[in-house]
């Protein structure tokens, strides 16, 4: 049977295929230290666990759930970027509870993109917003970060470009997977930009709460709703990566539109799960204390590793769960620096240019490992 023919415009996602030779290599007796994937290793919230258990015997737990999904959910989502963000949102109509964001992506893409209209991509950035632009006929249009620039976008270089085919800009701040947070200006910028061209501006936003002081969101600027659109989700944050539990928030006119989608692709998330997502969403800052305590002392033996591989890091402030680094010189490209520690060291870290052309030079770590294996890749190294 022939594919379709928009199967010829994409790749099976990198990670999967990644996995696939790592786990052979495994397999074959190689105890091979996955550096690469940002799936969190720690524990959800007790009181988020226990709450999915006990919901699990309720007599309608088992039934279709609402589209829209659960009151308690959407209104834990709400409570929570009211305390977090400052951002008032109304539980009925501006949040939409997802499987994830990721499948945001596509909701928001289908709801929104004709055959032929263009996005603005960051790229570096996330390859799904590229795959998913792919997927329903519209266009990539690449964004270029630079460090030069901090990974912020350069507004005065993209009003150069014919933007009247532009129908949506993708934002991800703090940005995977530079960890850049969001300049002062970027969100004012971005809206003032959007506006002007008629653009729909849409932050991923699942990394606010990884080792940030400042978490922002998009939707805390002044007229943000009538152009914007947030993803979040309790992936990162809670540790509930597998739960498949994420939201996006905007105006009660563009979630309408995104409900039309969505109520066809699906029949509702399990209601214990939501049940339990909204428990961990009203975790006291005991929760992000230990998190982040956790996350700073990865981060610090990740970049005692990195730089025993004689990794050369940017002079900043490091954000969410990654880190970015520079490859060494003696390397043409990422890749070529990838697979040497892989095959020399049996360490796996993801190259930059798995997340576009402008991360070529560089690699990233994840945080996603304890201590003790970090120590032991460390260790690899010296040896």
């Amino acid at each position: 049977m022939k594919p379709a023919n928009r199967l010829a415009f994409i790749k099976e996602y990198y990670f999967s295929k990644k996995l696939q030779e790592i786990k052979k290599m495994q397999q074959n007796g190689i105890d091979v230290i996955n550096l690469g994937i940002g799936s969190p290793d720690l524990p959800p919230p007790f009181d988020a666990v226990a709450q999915m258990q006990l919901a699990a015997k309720q007599e309608n737990a088992h039934k279709y759930q609402s589209y829209r999904g659960a009151d308690e959910l959407r209104e834990a989502f709400a409570s929570f970027y009211q305390r977090k963000f400052q951002v008032k949102l109304n539980s009925e109509t501006e949040i939409l509870p997802l499987l994830g964001s990721k499948e945001g992506i596509m909701h928001i893409s289908m709801a929104f993109l004709n055959e032929g209209d263009e996005v603005l991509i960051p790229n570096p950035g996330y390859p799904t917003y590229t795959s998913v632009t792919k997927l329903v006929g519209a266009k990539p249009v690449f964004y270029e970060l630079k460090e030069e620039r901090k990974w912020q976008p350069d507004f005065n270089e993209l009003e150069k470009h014919d933007l009247n085919k532009v129908k949506i800009m993708w934002l991800n701040y703090p940005h995977m997977p530079t960890g850049a947070k969001a300049g002062k200006t970027v969100f004012h910028d971005a809206i003032a930009f959007a506006k002007k061209h008629d653009i729909l501006l849409v932050n991923d936003n699942p990394y606010s709460f990884i080792l940030n002081d400042c978490p922002e969101s998009l939707l805390a600027y002044p007229e943000a709703k009538e152009v914007g659109l947030e993803l979040n989700s309790v992936s990162k944050t809670f540790n509930m990566a597998g739960w498949r539990v994420g939201a996006v928030m905007g105006s009660e006119e563009n979630i309408q539109h995104i409900l039309k989608v969505k109520s066809n692709m699906d029949s509702g998330m399990f209601l214990p799960v939501q049940l339990g997502a909204a428990v961990a969403l009203n975790e006291g800052e005991d929760w992000f204390k230990k998190l982040d305590l956790l996350y700073k002392n990865r981060r610090t033996k990740i970049v005692e590793l990195a730089k025993k591989l004689n990794c050369v890091l940017e002079e900043r402030d490091l954000v969410g769960m990654f880190v970015w680094v520079k490859i060494p010189d003696a390397y043409k490209t990422s890749e070529e620096f990838s697979e040497h520690i892989l095959q020399t060291h049996h360490l796996f870290a993801a190259p930059g240019t798995v997340f576009g052309s402008a991360g070529e030079g560089y690699i990233r770590f994840s945080l996603c490992v304890d201590e003790a294996t970090i120590e032991k890749a460390i260790k690899r190294v010296e040896a």
